[in-house]
């Protein structure tokens, strides 16, 4: 098992990227508002101000959707499917994905016991 973790910085892509999860065999997610490092230091530490002309464009506010999963073929679909909705994951700006290993997990819903 997985941890999918995908940090989308464009929050008006969340449902269709729900609906490609879900396309890739991913049952559930919990999803986070997040903010990033940038962001944060721009806006509330007065040493960083300088830095909000910088910062224009970018989305102040993100989404973090953790989604344990059974196989990397799972996570290299949803990757296929999330960048055919918000562009490259390469462009910067676009969000961050990746995963990490998962030794054990309890309070899953198994595919076979879903009514």
């Amino acid at each position: 098992m997985k941890l999918l973790v995908f940090v989308l910085n464009n929050e008006a892509f969340l449902e269709e990227v729900l609906e490609a999860y879900v396309e890739a065999g991913i049952t559930g997610s919990t999803i986070l508002d997040s903010e990033g490092m940038g962001r944060f230091l721009t806006y509330e530490v007065p040493l960083f101000e300088g830095f909000k002309d910088f910062m224009k464009g970018n989305k102040p506010y993100n989404k973090t959707i953790f989604s344990v999963i059974h196989s990397d073929e799972i996570a290299k679909r949803a990757k296929t499917l999330v960048e055919e909705i918000v562009g490259s994951l390469d462009n910067p700006g676009t969000g961050i994905m990746f995963t990490v290993p998962v030794d054990w997990a309890v309070g899953l819903i198994h595919e076979e016991e879903e009514v």
